[in-house]
């Protein structure tokens, strides 16, 4: 499978487009009036202690006070863990901190939405091979390693590199058939690196930062460059030459596929991928057969809709209901990437009776997550026929970096009709008379609504007048939104 990684750099924002078989794959939006902060480290200090939730808050700097549970509140073993132990409970939030405390601490979660950033002092620094643990003795090696040779040869490697010095690594799936140089290089960049932390934690005042994540474009070459991975096309030579040099020093045998796109057509055009954009924010998705999802994304969970629409199939219902469940499990895993989809999400597959269907379908959905970097868990058909998975989510969907909620409905997704309107306006306008004095009314409104009155309520006017014994009279104003009016007493 081929695959590209584009990026488009604009003063102001960069954008990185993974591309596989001619299809956009994963988006990665950076602004500079709104950098993630997940993997930054900061000094904060312990603003108030939650007994109840077993977790603290902590001011960093942010907008909003982040979040520390007590479980990501590193501490010391009494005594080094044996294979097989269990571990300690998580004492009492008060056992661990206390508000005014000064904290060193690392996000692992964006602000969210109205949440804070989520925080640890499990502290950890990721290379292009490795993730660095200076508090841990943890040796791990990623999952998606699955070759047990290829484990045991890196395990090795980092052990004897890590040479007892008490502390962890994690070998990231990048690592796979590397050589021993490539890791040493890796460890030596990594332990320069915390001890640039160390002396900065001790200078950093309260509220500061002491280390930052790389920049998105050498970010995404650290972590989304793979072996097949064709080629890096950047449209700033700038950038280019910037990614260059971080590749030739982390990753030489791949800084050869990095160049520049220098074409008149923007570079996101070329591929489409400003037009899967937009399609990404539509609730709707068409499947080829002529099927749809729905998805909608609310703030507990994510739910996909899966319909047959027009495809009518070639030989019986369940065939039919199976070829567009396997067509749509494929579509799942690509959108909840594309999107960025994290959380709680519910696909309801349409209707399926047949057990090996639903294995298949379930497979399916699997094979096609296996690309995701970010982490799944898919749960097996539930009773009612829906399909539970969580993926995890440390910043914000698509939708929510690139939209706001509608202005007109306030997020709702819809409005009230002209007819429930003309009635709230008359039971405000009788509100009105009741409390206050006046000879005579105007109501401003959208002209959608006021037509509506004025035309098919012209009678109910009437009556109105009549019963209050005052003059109604109605504005029409183009400036109004449809659920938006106001009762002026003349």
């Amino acid at each position: 499978m081929s695959e590209e990684i584009l990026v488009n750099v604009t003063p102001r924002e960069t954008r990185v487009a993974v591309v596989e078989s001619g299809m956009l794959q994963e988006l990665h939006i950076e602004r500079a009036s709104r950098r993630g902060v997940v993997g930054n480290i900061y000094k904060g200090r312990v603003q108030r202690v939650m007994p109840g939730m077993q977790a603290a808050f902590v001011e960093i700097g942010l907008e909003r006070a982040a979040f520390l549970h007590a479980s990501d509140i590193h501490r010391l073993p009494a005594e080094p863990m044996a294979e097989g132990d269990v571990p300690a409970p998580t004492p009492p939030i008060t056992s661990l901190v206390h508000e005014g405390q000064e904290i060193v601490v690392q996000v692992v979660k964006d602000p969210i939405g109205s949440k804070g950033a989520r925080l640890t002092t499990q502290l950890s620094i990721p290379s292009r091979y490795l993730v660095f643990l200076p508090q841990s003795r943890v040796l791990g090696v990623s999952a998606r390693i699955e070759d047990e040779a290829e484990r045991a040869r890196l395990k090795d490697i980092v052990a004897g590199l890590a040479n007892g010095g008490g502390q962890g690594y994690i070998v990231r799936t990048n690592a796979e058939g590397q050589p021993a140089e490539a890791m040493a290089e890796d460890v030596a960049y990594l332990r320069r690196a915390w001890e640039v932390v160390r002396h900065a934690a001790e200078r950093t005042p309260v509220g500061g930062r002491i280390y930052e994540d790389l920049p998105l474009p050498l970010r995404a070459v650290r972590d989304l460059m793979r072996k097949n991975v064709d080629k890096v096309r950047v449209d700033s030579r700038e950038a280019l030459e910037r990614i260059r040099g971080f590749a030739q020093q982390f990753m030489p045998a791949l800084a050869d596929r990095i160049e520049h796109y220098a074409g008149e057509r923007p570079i996101f055009d070329l591929y489409g991928v400003e037009d899967e954009i937009q399609r990404a924010l539509q609730k709707e998705v068409p499947l080829k057969s002529g099927g749809y999802l729905v998805i909608d994304q609310t703030e507990a969970m994510t739910t996909i809709d899966v319909n047959t629409g027009s495809f009518l199939g070639q030989r019986n219902l369940e065939e039919t209901v199976y070829r567009t469940n396997l067509e749509a499990a494929q579509a799942v895993a690509r959108q909840l990437r594309l999107r960025n989809l994290g959380g709680i999400i519910i696909i309801d597959f349409i209707d399926m009776t047949d057990e090996e269907h639903k294995r298949q379908v379930l497979r399916m959905l699997e094979k096609g997550l296996s690309n995701d970097h970010a982490r799944t868990s898919v749960h097996d058909f539930s009773p009612l026929g829906l399909v539970e998975m969580t993926r995890k989510r440390t910043t914000e969907s698509l939708e929510r970096q690139l939209c706001e909620p509608c202005h007109e409905c306030g997020g709702r997704g819809s409005l009230k009709t002209p007819e429930t309107l003309t009635y709230e306006i008359f039971r405000e306008i009788t509100r009105a008379v009741r409390q206050f004095e006046a000879s005579q009314l105007l109501v401003i409104a959208s002209p959608r609504v006021v037509g509506r009155i004025t035309e098919e309520e012209s009678a109910s006017v009437a009556e109105l007048e009549e019963f209050l014994g005052k003059s109604i009279r109605f504005q029409a104003d183009e400036q109004y939104a449809q659920e938006q009016y106001d009762v002026v007493l003349l």
